[in-house]
């Protein structure tokens, strides 16, 4: 009698392949209704703000929107992995200060020592802890709540960075 269980093909591979594990860590910093007045009324849409990262250095802010607030998030993911920047850490912090402005956000990031923690708040917290970012002191100068412009501001902050060689020439 011959069995019924799948074998192996002559590759060695399985008959189904197995799902990619996804290697960006993904968190939804805003989720908004947002509406367009047209001639029948009002048009509703929902934009997604979203931060994705690998904890070792790759960073990116995603803003999509959509019909459904599902569509929406899968834009914003396909938005970020466009948007990806590479961070030079130094071990678990950021090799020097750095402060950078968008909008009405302005923010400042300074490295801190080993065991320090992450000490920031709201999106600007995400954005670096994503980022693989475990010992900063991070602020927010402007005084906006406004969470897209403030991850906006980290990014173009933790852009400007350099790495320990090309900072001390």
């Amino acid at each position: 009698m011959e069995t019924t269980a799948k074998r192996p093909r002559r590759s060695g591979r399985p008959f189904r392949p197995e799902e990619k594990k996804e290697q960006y860590k993904e968190k939804v910093l805003d989720l908004r209704r947002v509406a367009r007045v047209v001639a029948g009324g009002k048009r509703l849409r929902f934009r997604t703000t979203l931060v994705i990262g690998d904890e070792k250095g790759n960073v990116g802010v995603g803003i999509a929107k959509g019909s459904d607030v599902q569509l929406s998030i899968e834009k914003a993911k396909r938005e970020a992995k466009k948007n990806l920047i590479r961070i030079p850490l130094k071990d678990t912090t950021i090799p020097h200060e750095v402060r950078a402005k968008f909008s009405a956000a302005d923010v400042l990031i300074r490295p801190a020592v080993k065991g320090h923690g992450l000490k920031a708040g709201g999106a600007v917290r995400v954005v670096l802890s994503l980022a693989g970012i475990k010992d900063a002191t991070a602020k927010c100068l402007g005084r906006t709540p406004n969470k897209l412009t403030n991850a906006l501001a980290t990014m173009r902050a933790l852009s400007q960075l350099k790495s320990e060689m090309n900072h001390k020439s």
